[in-house]
Parts: C-alpha cells; sequence; structure tokens
C-alpha cells in the first residue's frame, strides 16, 4: 500500500493500520503479540485472566442460544461489493448528538474494568479520547467518573501534536472528546441525581439509561463459580463509582463498611424494575441538568418499545439485547434491527449494541439503518492482554477492517453510499465456527 500523496479526508486513513503491522514485520521482525482474529482472541483471554474474570465478561443467559442468534444474525446478510468506484478517500463520520465523530463507533459500557486490567476504565477511556470515538462511562464502573473524565481528555490531548483525533466535539462541550453516561437508576433518587450532576459536571453530555438489567440473567457459568466479585474481599472492587458519590456515602456508607454488596444491591442490579412511567420524570430531571441534552434508552428490541421510547422523549435508542446475558433464547439484535429502523429511523438515532466482532458486521448494521454502534467485548479482550497497548491494537484493528472493507467493495461513504441497497438476505446456511485458518 502506498502510504504517499494520501488525500485527507473526513477519517484518517485507519487502513493504514495494516501496512504499519505488515512492515515492523518485514523490517524490524516485530509481530502482533495475540490475534485480533474474534474466535482467536476470546480463546487466548482465556489464558490472560482469572475464571472469574474471563466468565465475568463472557457469561452467557441461559444455554447462550440468544449470544449465538446475535452471530447467526450477521451471517444471514451478505454484502454486495460494487467495483471500479473511487474508494481513495472514504468518509467513515457520521454526526451523533452534536458531535462529529471520525468513524460510527462507540466504546460500549462495561463494568468492572478491574478485573481485566489493573488500571480499569482508564483505558478504554484514554484510548477513546485518543481515537476520537465516544466513551460510554457504566454506572458500574470500577473507577470514579472525574478520574474517567480526565483521562478521556488526556487521551485526546496526547494526540493532538499529530493532527489531532478527527473529532469535533459539540460547541459548548467541556470535553475534548465525546463521552456519554450510562445509567442503572436504583431506586435512591437522591443517588441517581447525585450521578447525573457529576456525569454532566465531568463532561459527560449524554444519559444512556439501561432497561434491560435491573438484575443480572441466569448466567450458568456465573452460577458454577459464584461469581459476583462484590461480595470477595476485599469488597471495594466494583464499587469505586459509589464510594466516590458524596450523597451515597452519606446515605450508606455505614452500611457499605459492613456489607460491600450495598452498592450494587441497591443502585445498580437491585432486581426492582422501574417502568415507562418514571421515565418522564427522568428525562426532566436529566434535561434540568444538563440544559436539554439527549437523553437514549438501552435495551431496545422491539418496534413498540422504540416508539414508546420516541413518544416520551428520547433522542436516541441502543437496539441491544446484553449482548445475550440477559433473556435466553431470544431475538438476535440485528435481527429486529430493520424493523426498528422503519419505525424511528428518521426520528431519532439508533445506536446498535451485540454481536459486533468485525469491519463487516459494522457495515452490516449501518447498512441496515443503525447511525452508529457500540462494541464492547472486543476491547475487554484486547485490554486482557495487554492492558493499554492491546485495548489500542483490537480497536485501530475493527477501524482498519472497516476501512479496508469499504475500500474493496466499493463504498466511499457511510451516510452517502452504505444503505439496505449494499446487502442481500441470505436464508440458508449455518454460521460456521472454528473454520479459518490458524497459525
Amino acid at each position: 500500500m502506498d502510504p504517499t500523496n494520501k488525500a485527507k479526508g473526513p477519517s484518517p486513513h485507519y487502513s493504514l493500520y495494516q501496512r504499519e503491522i505488515f512492515r515492523q514485520g518485514g523490517t524490524e521482525g516485530k509481530l502482533p503479540h495475540f490475534s485480533v482474529h474474534p474466535d482467536e482472541l476470546v480463546e487466548s483471554t482465556k489464558k490472560k485472566l482469572s475464571d472469574r474474570a474471563y466468565f465475568y465478561a463472557n457469561s452467557n443467559a441461559g444455554l447462550g442460544w440468544t449470544d449465538r442468534a446475535n452471530r447467526e444474525a450477521f451471517y444471514s446478510w451478505r454484502i454486495i461489493p460494487r467495483m471500479l468506484v473511487d474508494t481513495n478517500v472514504r468518509d467513515l463520520s457520521v454526526e451523533l448528538f452534536g458531535h462529529r465523530i471520525p468513524a460510527p463507533i462507540l466504546f460500549a459500557p462495561i463494568g468492572i474494568n478491574k478485573l481485566y486490567s489493573p488500571e480499569g476504565e482508564l483505558i478504554p477511556a484514554k484510548i477513546a479520547g485518543e481515537l476520537g470515538l465516544p466513551y460510554c462511562l457504566s454506572t458500574a464502573a470500577s473507577s470514579s467518573i472525574e478520574d474517567v473524565a480526565a483521562t478521556n481528555d488526556s487521551g485526546a490531548s496526547s494526540i493532538a501534536s499529530d493532527g489531532g483525533n478527527y473529532c469535533q466535539v459539540r460547541a459548548g462541550s467541556n470535553a475534548q472528546s465525546p463521552r456519554f453516561f450510562q445509567l442503572y437508576m436504583g431506586h435512591d433518587d437522591d443517588v441517581t441525581m447525585s450521578l447525573l450532576e457529576r456525569a454532566w459536571k465531568s463532561g459527560f453530555d449524554v444519559c444512556m439509561l439501561t432497561v434491560d438489567t435491573w438484575q443480572l440473567g441466569w448466567r450458568p457459568t456465573d452460577i458454577n463459580l459464584a461469581n459476583y466479585v462484590f461480595y470477595y474481599p476485599p469488597g471495594t472492587t466494583g464499587n469505586e463509582l459509589g464510594a466516590s458519590d458524596p450523597v451515597f456515602m452519606r446515605k450508606y456508607g455505614d452500611e457499605l463498611k459492613n456489607d460491600s454488596g450495598k452498592w450494587i444491591d441497591s443502585s445498580v442490579w437491585h432486581g426492582k424494575a422501574h417502568t415507562w412511567e418514571k421515565m418522564p420524570w427522568l428525562i426532566k430531571q436529566w434535561k434540568r441538568i444538563s440544559g436539554g441534552r439527549p437523553f437514549v434508552i438501552k435495551g431496545i428490541q422491539s418496534a413498540e418499545d422504540a416508539l414508546k421510547a420516541y413518544e416520551i422523549g428520547c433522542e436516541g435508542i441502543v437496539v441491544t439485547n446484553h449482548a445475550g446475558r440477559q433473556v435466553d433464547g431470544a431475538v438476535g439484535s440485528l435481527e429486529v434491527l430493520p424493523e426498528i429502523v422503519d419505525a424511528v429511523g428518521d426520528k431519532m438515532k439508533i445506536i446498535f449494541d451485540s454481536g459486533i466482532r468485525t469491519g463487516s458486521d459494522v457495515f452490516k448494521a449501518l447498512a441496515l439503518g443503525a447511525h452508529a454502534v457500540q462494541v464492547g467485548r472486543l476491547y475487554v479482550w484486547g485490554m486482557a492482554h495487554e492492558g493499554e497497548a492491546g485495548c489500542r491494537h483490537v480497536m485501530k484493528s475493527l477501524l482498519a477492517d472497516l476501512d479496508i472493507t469499504m475500500t474493496v467493495a466499493g463504498y466511499p461513504s457511510i451516510t452517502r453510499d452504505v444503505n439496505r441497497k449494499a446487502l442481500r438476505r441470505n436464508e440458508s446456511g449455518v454460521y460456521p465456527r472454528g473454520e479459518h485458518a490458524k497459525l
């Protein structure tokens, strides 16, 4: 690949990462330390983590059929390549809630990142800042809101001298890179308000409420290990966000000292579902705190619920089944995406989540109408290998994969060219497993 005289476009030439790897191998004898093939990556992750850490990231509900449905749904759609198209400059950029981001990929909210690397959420937050991609912080994080915000900004500023991260943060933001706050809402409104106020002050300018996980699904591999880190000594991992909250600690600090599960059991996975009736109040409070910034519901799997979210005032939804971790035997997220897009795609932003592994997966979700996608397990698997370097390698590889897919398939622009005409539905065939070239 000739890296010279390449015209500058709205997105970086992510595909050059492939050449960088090839050159380092040929001229310096340096090879990647682990495979980014998703099947091999998840297997090598087993060797890097304890059983509890590995299965916390990879356990699925029940028999794992929903997780499998997520992947099979991608196999059912095929890309139609187009030839003799000028793809010398690709435009992967999209607008999302006022931010112009260089690629339509978000870092999904994943809790308790210190299970995968000692620095926890600070690792993906930094890499997201470097890449100019939105970072979503989980309420179940093992780092404080303020520390994550500072690290996200430092990631963005660290590459300023190299031309920046191609991200145009919305006007008026006090953040150097987009970041959103994923809320697990307990039943103490004072604590909820405190979390949202802290998030807003720290530059998190979209509230993303998760509605599919009032409690954890039945995950047999976690049951086998009694895998709930909050109850194990020293009882601090996973409590960091709550322990750093002044309202929670004022009201429940003494209880937390005696019961390390107090934060998670009362404010995160409490098992007491909220309903649609509570949503207008929450949206109103977030709008008051943030001056009208977007509110998103995460966990939508039907067109009916998508319409309800729109009608109550949401600016976006995340189409996700929590990566197959909540309801076994449920529909694959990609299966329901087209009907959800048909219902609300012209009214609100649709972020797709669950099952993304490759650049082609990203392409397919966008072609079916999503405005952007979230990836989670991929970056966790990367940071489990080499911390910051591993997370960076996996995410840069995904971006290169998407960029190269658009180049060789003949689609220069995400927003102009990638639509349902780019795909063909395949009703037959079985998703292959393990059928690829291996070292």
